[in-house]
């Protein structure tokens, strides 16, 4: 049977300071009224149910998960005793869904990416999954249809066309690449946007960590031994941190050969940064992205965001981000994010780490 699993993990740190380390983007609201989370586990609802719907998080966000989707079990939400990336996170996963369902198939997503229509997503599901059913060592991705050089994304460059599918299969991985080479890859349209979204039998993820990441495997076995005891929570305790912090990209995709990719028929934004604002919501006449309370004159170009009533007023500014909470307010040059790192690094070099 299908099953979902959200890995909801990560700080959010270039949604500072709205987005905080016991308070991530996932648990936050981005052009509409229900969070990045609880939209990810909405728009799986239709097709898989909440007992079949997995997440994986850390400790501190235990709590605020459990909040957001009451509807997901208990015993469902997994989780990590501290970060170790997607191959660690994927691994734990497949390993209690194999204890519950000896023939359970994965549909890995992060928790924190816009995806719409719904209808859209779920029949790039379906592909991918009778993928899985003609092939069950295949390892299934999504791949977003180039709009861009992006240099920010990770791209799959796509081989031949599978049998009685709409996918084929991967030619190679790219890393993130400079301006130049993603022009290259736009105009071949040979090449994918790789989103991060995943289908595969929990056994076979399994078997190719086994075979390409044994040091995972030998860890994840001695949990194994422990599920539904009382011995679990010290030994995921020990095991878990020990393991390593590699991306399941890294230590199984870039390495294994039957690697597949279904064209993704949605829309799609990983929500990386204040910039998704203006692609998530409509601007005013000047070009400024407004979420709140704004009023502003001669302003052009900017991205508000303030909390509660609070109201940001401006003048004579322009490609600006402003962000407004209770306690900290950011303002920056939207043409420069990058120096967000910086600011974070300051703050804690500062004795602020209160505010992160």
């Amino acid at each position: 049977m299908l099953h979902v699993v959200i890995m909801a993990g990560g700080s959010g740190t270039r949604f500072w300071p709205q987005s905080r380390r016991a308070l991530p983007k996932q648990f936050l609201c981005f052009g509409s009224e229900r969070t990045l989370l609880q939209e990810t586990v909405d728009r799986c609802r239709d097709f898989v149910p909440a007992e079949r719907t997995w997440i994986v998080t850390g400790a501190v966000h235990a709590d605020e998960t459990a909040r957001q989707v009451p509807e997901i079990p208990s015993t469902n939400v997994l989780i990590e005793p501290c970060g170790r990336n997607t191959a660690p996170c994927i691994g734990l996963a497949a390993m209690r869904l194999l204890a519950t369902d000896p023939d359970a198939v994965m549909l890995v997503m992060p928790a924190d990416h816009v995806i719409r229509p719904v209808s859209e997503f779920q029949r790039t599901v379906e592909q991918a999954t009778a993928i899985i059913a003609q092939d069950p060592a295949a390892l299934v991705l999504f791949g977003v249809v180039p709009t861009y050089p992006a240099t920010g994304f990770g791209y799959i460059q796509r081989g031949e066309a599978l049998t009685n599918s709409s996918g084929f299969r991967v030619a190679a991985f790219r890393e993130k690449p400079d301006v130049a080479t993603a022009t290259q890859y736009l105009a071949s349209q040979e090449f994918f946007w790789n989103c991060g979204l995943f289908v595969w039998r929990a056994d076979t993820i399994l078997e190719q960590l086994k075979r390409h990441t044994p040091e995972i495997t030998t860890r994840l076995k001695r949990l194994q031994a422990v599920i539904g005891t009382e011995q679990w929570p010290a030994t995921l305790a020990t095991e878990f941190p020990q393991m390593p912090s590699v991306s399941i990209d890294y230590a199984v995709l870039e390495k294994a050969n039957s690697v597949a990719v279904v064209p993704a028929t949605f829309d799609w934004d990983d929500v990386g940064s204040w910039q998704a604002l203006a692609r998530l919501l409509p601007a005013d006449a000047d070009g400024n992205t407004i979420s709140g309370r704004f009023c502003g004159v001669n302003s052009i170009g900017c991205i508000v965001r303030s909390s509660d009533k609070h109201l940001i007023a401006t003048y004579g500014v322009s490609d600006l981000i402003i962000v407004q909470t209770p306690d900290a307010t950011l303002v920056a040059d939207k043409r420069d994010e990058n120096s967000l790192r910086q600011l974070i690094a300051e703050l804690e070099r500062s004795g602020l780490s209160d505010f992160l």
